[in-house]
């Protein structure tokens, strides 16, 4: 089962996640990324309250599969009634190896509607979503959280001490605020001082972009696994080089041809996974991150902005179909 492999990553400390990132962690991507050495991977944020009103676009985000065991689905919502009937209805009896519950989004539409990092400033609302979540799930249960929602109000380290007293199974934190959002650095500090104030597994994430950061952090917060965010976007690879560098002091970088490769074998998916023109339009992005760094890759950006089959992708980046 998808669960007891979480929990032995859990156990083992060998927990190398990829991110929760929305647009972004479709299946085709964490196949991907799976393939490419993530220990666990998880979803795009899913609204428990599409899928409470049985929104299809929402269920369709739900498809999982053997290869990218074990996934993890993220939800998010404020109401704690709403929530544990979406994971009563549709996570309880799904191939998913746990849940997490999303508490660190800074998106405004989100915030606004007390989701998200919100919930960061309403710990008595949060404290009761996870209660409800686990009163119905016999699933892993993990809190994806923030720092806090400002420089004036950092309170991941009494935030995560409730989570953990409601069932929180695990606690993840990225060291940002939520008036940060993406700017500025992590401060790892938070994660140490959480890691030593309770008693279930942490994991890491915030600027871990190269497998020496990856040391880093572990190194200094002692947190139990990372997680990976936008440093897998268009280097997959990341999560073998980090393993490699781990063992040996040293990784390897994909050369050119297979960067392009691994584009067709991505491009692929995307195409078994949706109607074409879709899945061109969502995949424009990863080939975007994919070729950074390339010979000519303005070039080759500037053609694929506009390219609107597979045999013109592949074309523009001379790959052999």
């Amino acid at each position: 089962m998808q669960k007891n492999k979480l929990l032995e990553n859990m156990k083992n400390r060998n927990y190398t996640a990829l991110a929760p990132m929305a647009g972004i962690t479709d299946l085709p991507f964490r196949i991907t990324c799976k393939r490419c050495g993530a220990d666990v991977v998880y979803t795009e944020m899913i609204s428990a309250k599409a899928l409470y009103y049985k929104n299809e676009k929402s269920i369709k985000m739900l498809r999982t599969t053997d290869e990218e065991c074990p996934c993890v689905v993220q939800l998010f919502g404020s109401e704690a009634d709403v929530m544990s009937s979406a994971v009563e209805s549709y996570i309880n009896n799904s191939d998913f190896a746990g849940i997490d519950i999303n508490m660190g989004c800074p998106v405004p539409k989100v915030v606004k509607s007390g989701e998200g990092s919100a919930l960061m400033r309403t710990p008595e609302k949060a404290y009761d979503i996870v209660r409800a979540v686990k009163d119905v799930s016999g699933l892993p249960l993990s809190v994806k959280i923030r720092s806090g929602w400002n420089e004036n109000e950092i309170n991941a380290v009494e935030f995560s001490c409730l989570m953990q007293k409601a069932g929180a199974d695990l606690i993840i934190v990225h060291p940002r605020t939520r008036e940060q959002f993406f700017s500025g650095h992590s401060d790892w500090s938070i994660i140490k001082e959480i890691k030593d104030s309770i008693d279930i597994p942490l994991i890491a994430s915030g600027d871990i972009t190269s497998p020496e950061t990856a040391e880093d952090i572990l190194r200094l917060t002692d947190a139990d696994g990372i997680m990976i965010g936008r440093a897998a976007m268009g280097n997959p690879w990341i999560f073998s080089q980090i393993k490699q560098y781990k063992k040996d002091g040293c990784y390897a970088k994909p050369s050119a041809d297979e960067i392009k490769q691994q584009i067709k074998i991505h491009l692929d998916m995307a195409l078994a996974d949706c109607i074409e023109r879709y899945a061109i339009a969502n995949m424009r992005k990863h080939i975007f991150w994919y070729t950074k760094g390339l010979p000519d890759s303005n070039k080759i950006r500037n053609q694929i902005s506009s390219a609107e089959s597979r045999k013109e992708i592949l074309d523009i980046l001379d790959i052999t179909s």
